[in-house]
């Protein structure tokens, strides 16, 4: 098994408002079929900015996990996500996609391509023409060193910088995995 975590906490200060509210919350349930319909069960969607807004439009599939510290960063969010699958997630989950709301063109067939590598000691990501991108997989061995280890805006990127077991799965096949950051860069089909 495979849980989705899908990190939706930001005020997207660039974007001029949490993105997880864009098209009245159409890339929150685009990321959230996404994680699903690629084959992760459960599926965790972390909330900060404006969250009172942002829930009610989480599908019903998906659990809610409340990043209090979420102004700190990304690292904030996937914290807060990890820590909740530690504590909840059954003993059958090997691993942990992690997703970002911003990529509304990452769909399930990229889920599904990474989600084909869990175990629990997988390190995996998507690569989009040699770039790295997301979603991450991170085995369940690893979500307590990534929890002391993420801080501030980066997430796990200093952990997986550092990892010489990482897998990039290209997915450029599939998607652009680009994150749109500004209302005016519409986002790009794969």
């Amino acid at each position: 098994m495979i849980a989705g975590l899908l990190l939706a906490a930001g005020a997207g200060r660039r974007y001029g408002m949490p993105k997880a509210l864009v098209e009245n919350g159409a890339w929150l349930c685009r990321a959230v079929a996404a994680l699903s319909g690629g084959g992760c069960d459960p599926v965790f969607v972390v909330l900060g900015a404006q969250a009172d807004r942002v829930a009610p439009l989480v599908p019903a599939r998906a659990s809610i996990v409340l990043a209090a510290d979420w102004a700190e960063g990304m690292g904030a969010s996937l914290r807060a996500g990890l820590t909740e699958l530690v504590r909840s997630a059954p003993p059958q989950v090997q691993a942990a996609l992690v997703h970002l709301v911003d990529l509304p063109d990452v769909d399930a067939s990229v889920v599904r391509r990474l989600a084909a590598l869990a175990d629990p000691a997988v390190v995996a990501r998507a690569g989009f023409a040699r770039a790295p991108g997301h979603p991450v997989l991170l085995g369940r061995q690893h979500w307590a060193e990534v929890i002391s280890s993420v801080q501030g805006d980066r997430g796990a990127r200093d952990w997986l910088a550092g990892r010489s077991d990482l897998t990039v799965v290209e997915c450029s096949d599939l998607a652009s995995g680009v994150d749109v950051d500004r209302p005016q860069q519409p986002p790009r089909c794969g």
